[in-house]
């Protein structure tokens, strides 16, 4: 992705954050310059990925494929002495007609909330034995209420609405009618380690610098530290 297409949708995401009355933490606004005068007292920020984090998983078509996150607190299942939150919460936006693809989690228990904007639609699989789109029936909770799903059932969420997704369940989401803010509750989040992705690709991108990034990404924090 290019740095101008990372810095504009991170403008547009403050203005739909804002269009909800949804607050942001005041690192989210901290420039690159004042990154380098930061030292350990970050730490949990940049060693738990908070932050700004904008994708197009390695596909290099973010308005077909791709997903906008801001991480607001996370644990660490690597260092669980030093953080020992069990728990994280994103706030996202999916576009319009935007994929975020299939893909479960081997750990990581969520509830995805439409937060705003318009309906999330959601696929979803039970994953087989050998960590493929299985075909048996299963269930998942929406807003409390128990629903029994087919393989490649597809659920919409409007807004404030919410659905648990448990480890091993196989979903690809995208905003049909507008774009969606969604929020996310879950256990740790952990990117590096717990995305099971259908199909091979990558969890960040690949970035050229156009311009000077407007806000780090989450996975920038240490070589601006230096």
């Amino acid at each position: 992705m290019k740095r101008s297409d990372i810095n504009k949708q991170i403008v547009n995401a403050k203005k739909m954050f804002d269009s909800i009355s949804f607050k942001l933490p005041a690192f989210a606004n901290w420039t690159p310059q004042e990154w380098k005068e930061k030292g350990s007292e970050v730490d949990e920020i940049v060693e738990n990925a908070l932050g700004w984090d904008v994708t197009d998983y390695g596909l290099g078509d973010f308005n077909k494929t791709g997903l906008f996150l801001f991480t607001i607190r996370n644990g660490n299942y690597n260092m669980r002495s030093k953080y020992p939150k069990g728990y994280a919460e994103k706030i996202m936006i999916v576009k319009e007609n935007q994929l975020c693809p299939m893909h479960f989690h081997w750990k990581k228990r969520e509830d995805i909330i439409n937060r705003g904007g318009g309906i999330l639609s959601i696929k979803l699989y039970k994953a087989d034995a050998k960590e493929e789109l299985g075909y048996e029936d299963f269930s998942v909770s929406i807003d409390g209420v128990r629903h029994d799903l087919k393989a490649g059932d597809i659920v919409r969420l409007n807004p404030g609405e919410s659905i648990c997704l448990e480890p091993f369940i196989y979903h690809s989401f995208t905003g049909e009618g507008a774009d969606v803010i969604v929020g996310e509750v879950s256990d740790v989040n952990d990117d590096a380690n717990d995305n099971r992705f259908h199909e091979t690709m990558g969890r960040f991108p690949k970035i050229e610098e156009d311009e000077e990034p407007l806000h780090l990404l989450c996975t920038e924090y240490r070589e601006w530290q230096k």
